[in-house]
């Protein structure tokens, strides 16, 4: 189960990097197209589609690696069983809250869909498009919470960020 878990995550981030390249591509095309004179209708719109699918498929394998800003400012002043009891219950808002999102994401991406939302730009794009990336992102977020959780529940050690990465920050 582990690995399959572990190659969701891994898939997703997989997908985020090819959406990071269709930003890049759609802001090259923008600029090249306005040196050479003509526009490339949308590009700015699909710019912002890759950009939103790349930070939702994202989230899940940052979180997994330890790179999510947390609250240890305040986990941190506490030990023992209230540092446990608070870190069980920051996991179990969490959890709820990537429920809510991954839930209403992809309400949205199928309401789009039923009723034939397009964007309102020159490009008439069909809006669940790219809201689909956005509730994909959003449930494999909700898996590895809930995986984290577990995880915590069960006692195991979740993924910390290095400690001297923190250091180079400050």
């Amino acid at each position: 189960m582990r690995r399959l878990l572990d190659r969701l995550y891994d898939a997703a981030a997989w997908l985020a990097a090819f959406f990071m390249v269709g930003v890049l591509a759609m802001v090259l095309a923008s600029v090249v197209g306005r040196l050479a004179g003509f526009n490339l209708r949308g590009s700015d719109a699909y710019a912002g589609y890759c950009m939103a699918a790349a930070s939702f498929l994202a989230l899940a394998h940052t979180l997994k690696r330890g790179e999510h800003i947390r609250v240890m400012l305040l986990l941190e002043r506490f030990g023992g069983r209230l540092r446990r009891g608070l870190d069980i219950w920051s996991h179990v808002a969490g959890t709820f809250f990537c429920a809510a999102l991954a839930f209403y994401s992809a309400r949205l991406a199928w309401q789009s869909h039923v009723y034939n939302d397009v964007s309102q730009g020159n490009d008439a794009t069909p809006l669940w498009i790219p809201q689909l990336a956005m509730a994909l992102g959003s449930i494999v977020l909700l898996v590895a919470m809930v995986d984290d959780l577990v995880l915590l529940l069960r006692r195991r050690t979740l993924a910390e960020a290095p400690t001297d990465e923190l250091k180079l920050i400050e």
